[in-house]
Parts: C-alpha cells; structure tokens; sequence
C-alpha cells in the first residue's frame, strides 16, 4: 500500500507477547507497540485527532501557530502533523524532560522553551502558564491542552480500544496504562468496557502523583505532590481526560523499579520502550496476584526507548541516581582479594626493616601504624630512593621520617567507579574497613583483578 503523507501511518500497532520480564505473571501479557506510529508513540493519535478537531471547529486557519505544554511525545505528533499541514509549531516542557525529546522537537522545526518542573501549574512559569499566555498573545495560534482537550480521549475511544479489541479477538481481560493526561486509558478503558464490562482497567501512577489518593479517596491532597524522575506519567493535576470512573485500580510505582524494567525489557524482550513502559511492567509484576492463567492482560505503552539514550540507557545517569543493583563496590573488592591478609608497619620501625617487609611479602606499599591507627604510608620507591640515597649509613632511620600521608580511607558500600577519585599516581591505594572491623589496602591491581 502507498500512502498519501506520512500521517495516514498513524494507528494499527501490533500486539506482541512478553515471555520473559512478566515470567511471574500467571496470565498471558501481550505489549500493544505504539513505536511503530511514525513519532514513535502513543500520542500521534491523540495529536492528529486535537488538531483535526480544531480545523473541522475553525480554531485554527492555514499558516496558524500550534502551542502545546508536552513532555515531547504529543509534541512530536503535532510537529509530525505540523509539517505535512503547514502549520508553525512552538513547545514548552518541563526541565526533567530529556535532552533527546527537545532535540527531537526542534529537528522538525518546533520552537522549545524549557519551564521549571518544581513549580505550581498556577505559577506563570510553569509550562502551562506559559503555554496559555502564548495562545493569548499570538495571533492564529491554536493551543491543543492536551490534559483537557476530550479529542485526546476519544481518539483513543475510536482507534486503540477497537484495535485491541479486534486483535484478541474479544478475549482481553485486563488493560495496563500508564496515567499522564489519561487521554489513553479513559478512551480505550471506555470502549472496551462498553464491550465487555468485566475488564479490568489498571492505571500505573507514581510516587509523588495525586491520581491515585485522589481515585480511591476523592481528596486532592497536595501533600501527595513532590518532584519525581519517572516521564510521562503522573500528575500534580486532575486533567479532564482522566475518567476515574473508567479506572479500577491505580498502581504506584517507584522511579528505580520502573527505569530497571524499562532496561530489562530492552535486553531480555528486545524492544526498547521509554520510561513509562517498564513503570508499566513493573506494576503489573506488583499486582501479579490478582491475576491467573486464563486472564489476557495487554499493556498500553507509549513511546519508544531512543528518547532516554541520555539517561535509563546511560549506566552513569542510572548510578548517580542508586538504580543499579549489580554495581562493583568495595566491598566486592575485599571478597575478591585473594591475600586479606592486613600488612602494616610501625612509625617506630627501620626503613631497612620496611624494605624487607616488602621484599619478603612482595608488595609495593604499606600504611604506616603508631598506636593502633593509621598515621601514614610507605611506598616501595619511596623506600627505594632512599635507600639508594644513603647506601652506606642511616640504614636504622625510621619510617616516620621518610612516610608519605595516609592512604585515604573509604567506605566498604562505596562503588568501585568512585575509587578514581582517590586512587593516583601519587596514591596508589585506599583503606576500606569491612563490617567485622577489619581493614584492607585496595590497589589498582586488585580493582583490576576484581574487574
């Protein structure tokens, strides 16, 4: 088939199984793929069906301007949207948003100003503010607010729900959807209730979101609000899209165990999906449970992985933020040392006498003792220079005299990338004190030994 323009591509996404990250499940999981949308998520579907909407309404007439607030995915439809149309496009978003989503953007022409996350949506720097007072001072500018702007559910009503529905032939038992605008799961939770009202819809929130105090309580606690790394889900607001009525249940899940799963679904499952989607998966593991083997559950995601390169596929981003589990640390250095053996020697000794300690041991450096602590350290060729300097007399000279400081001492828990910062040419080694109160010189050989 030959198509017109490249937005008749929108829609018709596949269903795949999941076999191995949702091996605790006892249902069948199938992942409905909206990377294969030409903006690589879920929202050019709701982007198209806002502005077609809004020409059909004259809201906006030929050679207009398009504002939206996004965290980049409704962005890139309507920018999508924007250059098959001719139309001018001009974004805001939130500081937390990754770099790759702006440079996206702006690769298809789109002005982007980037707001501060931690402030009210009242407040007039907040990317909603913003993004209202430029509809307010533009002329012929059209702003989709996609939180309330119903098009955004229903192009979900008319399209996903039915898709779904078709693909399992009737059979689905439960729809996951992470909740950002709710446009997603209110549409398709609605038709496919309205097909089969025993569903099961499951809405995945995060911590430091309202929707789901809100959804089982009825109070907008504003204490529930508070800064979070997850993107794309989530809300310090009740955007008009999210239909409570539709959603059972809603499931927190943390900004770690979301960004591991989106890591795991990459490396086990081979489809690489963006931060909501392994919060998605990690929900539905949390509520495994409550389901059993005759249950067919499909989750909705809704971008793709190319959009976190920067940061859930960047192991340093992931460390600075404590998300990796299997990372080196001291402490695996010690158990992997083959000699625990803790070589000291006294400030009182001979250079001579530590000369021979390292001979007789075959190390190149030692910490230097007096009193039971650590004062400083001896290195082979300090010893060396000495030694070589003074062959013939002050063989009985002490070590204190000729010691260097103290090797830095480090935490058992530290992770062994941080041991840089300590470890030089002028340092060739830490101390680090294990849990029984034992201490350990770590060399470069023994990182290089454990690595």
């Amino acid at each position: 088939m030959i198509y017109k323009n490249i937005l008749e591509t929108i829609g018709d996404t596949p269903l795949v199984q999941i076999n191995k990250v949702c091996t605790e499940v006892p249902a069948r999981v199938l992942v409905k793929v909206e990377t294969t949308n030409p903006g690589h998520s879920i929202k050019d579907r709701m982007a198209l069906k806002m502005l077609e909407d809004a020409e059909a309404r004259g809201d906006i007439q030929p050679g207009g301007t398009i504002i939206e607030c996004t965290s980049g995915n409704t962005g890139m439809g309507l920018a999508i949207a924007a250059c098959v149309k001719g139309y001018k496009c001009i974004f805001t978003t939130s500081d937390k948003q990754s770099k790759e989503k702006i440079d996206l953007l702006r690769a298809l022409g789109a002005e982007v100003i980037v707001c501060p996350t931690n402030v009210t949506p009242e407040d007039p720097r907040s990317y909603y503010s913003v993004a209202e007072r430029l509809n307010k001072e533009i002329p012929n500018s059209y702003w989709c607010n996609q939180y309330d702007n119903l098009s955004n559910r229903q192009a979900h009503y008319e399209s996903t729900g039915p898709e779904i529905w078709e693909q399992t032939e009737g059979k689905v038992t439960h729809l996951v959807v992470g909740v950002g605008t709710g446009g997603t799961i209110s549409g398709t939770g609605k038709y496919l209730k309205e097909q089969n009202p025993n569903i099961k819809v499951w809405g995945i929130d995060t911590y430091g979101s309202v929707f789901k105090k809100y959804h089982e309580t009825g109070i907008f606690d504003e204490k529930e609000i508070y800064p979070y790394i997850t993107e794309g889900i989530g809300e310090d607001i009740l955007p008009k899209n999210v239909n409570f009525d539709v959603i059972d249940h809603f499931e927190k899940v943390t900004d770690k165990d979301g960004a591991v799963m989106t890591r795991r679904l990459a490396r086990e499952e081979g489809i690489l999906l963006g931060y909501s989607a392994g919060s998605a998966f990690a929900g539905l593991n949390q509520m495994k449970d409550q389901l059993t083997k005759d249950d067919l559950v499909v989750v909705v995601i809704h971008d793709h992985g190319s959009r976190y390169i920067g940061k859930i596929f960047n192991d340093d981003w992931m460390r600075d933020r404590g998300f990796l589990d299997d990372e080196l640390k001291v402490r695996d250095l010690i158990a992997k040392k083959e000699n625990k053996e803790f070589l000291s020697v006294k400030a009182s000794s001979t250079v001579k006498e530590a000369f021979t300690m390292m001979k007789d041991h075959d190390i190149s450096q030692m910490p230097v003792m007096k009193e039971g602590e650590i004062v400083g350290s001896i290195t082979e060729s300090a010893v060396l220079t000495y030694l070589l300097e003074n062959p013939m007399s002050n063989t009985d000279k002490l070590v204190e005299t000729i010691m260097d400081p103290a090797f830095p001492i480090v935490q058992e828990d530290l992770p062994c990338r941080q041991l840089s910062k300590y470890i030089s040419k002028k340092i060739p080694a830490v101390v680090a004190k294990d849990r029984s109160g034992g201490w350990h010189v770590l060399t470069q050989y023994d990182i290089i030994q454990a690595v």
